[in-house]
């Protein structure tokens, strides 16, 4: 695993497939995303690395149901008694009530599919709080919940204003450029996503994939919107 700082606050830690990041206000912390199953001591070896101690991971914000993102999120809950954050109509999904929706592939995209799939299964896990979009977590001066279907039909962004800083799980990719997450369930709803967190005027870029925007995002973001 790879440990990348994004903002004095903020660090991202990229994995074989996906990335998670954590932020931290003072001495609490908050994940969003967790990684696959083999993750968890890896994130938690990184925060002490930090300087952090990974009891004070408060909450853990899962962005979407797919095995990348949330397979170490009990286990880090578990350990730490974090609360466990995603939305309603991805969380029958986290907690293996329902089988996760069959995306709708792009010739292109079937050979990345296949690879995706060689992640591990993730545990069923459950969701302490079910989110619809709209609400403000207490952390990052307060956070913003955006509904971002498209990508499965429960994707979650989250939005950091006063710090500019949005989180869009796999609604974004930015793996060589900019661009429409892959394997969407819902193109045409992806795209309109896309749209909406492009509007938000985000200073800091973090993608489910790839590096995160840190210099032009907004316009960067807008760009790939317009298919520039």
């Amino acid at each position: 695993m790879d440990l990348v700082e994004v903002l004095p606050q903020l660090h991202m830690f990229r994995f074989r497939i996906g990335q998670a990041y954590l932020w931290r206000d003072g001495a609490d912390l908050t994940l969003i995303d967790a990684g696959d199953i083999e993750s968890a001591a890896a994130i938690e070896d990184a925060i002490l690395a930090l300087g952090h101690d990974p009891a004070r991971i408060r909450r853990i914000v899962v962005t979407h149901g797919h095995r990348d993102h949330y397979g170490a999120a009990q286990e880090l809950a578990d350990r730490h008694g974090a609360e466990t954050l995603a939305h309603a109509l991805d969380a029958p999904v986290i907690r293996g009530e329902r089988p996760v929706p069959e995306p709708d592939l792009l010739d292109w995209e079937r050979p990345l599919y296949a690879h995706g799939v060689t992640c591990p299964e993730a545990p069923p896990t459950r969701v302490d709080r079910e989110l619809t979009g709209g609400e403000v977590l207490p952390f990052g001066d307060g956070t913003r919940v955006v509904h971002a279907p498209g990508h499965t039909p429960g994707s979650v962004a989250l939005h950091l204003p006063r710090h500019g800083v949005l989180f869009t799980g796999d609604a974004v990719a930015s793996v060589e450029r900019v661009m429409l997450g892959v394997f969407n369930v819902d193109r045409a709803e992806a795209t309109a996503t896309f749209r909406r967190l492009t509007a938000l005027g985000p200073r800091t870029v973090c993608c489910g994939h790839g590096d995160p925007l840190t210099e032009d995002a907004a316009a960067v973001m807008e760009a790939a919107a317009n298919g520039r």
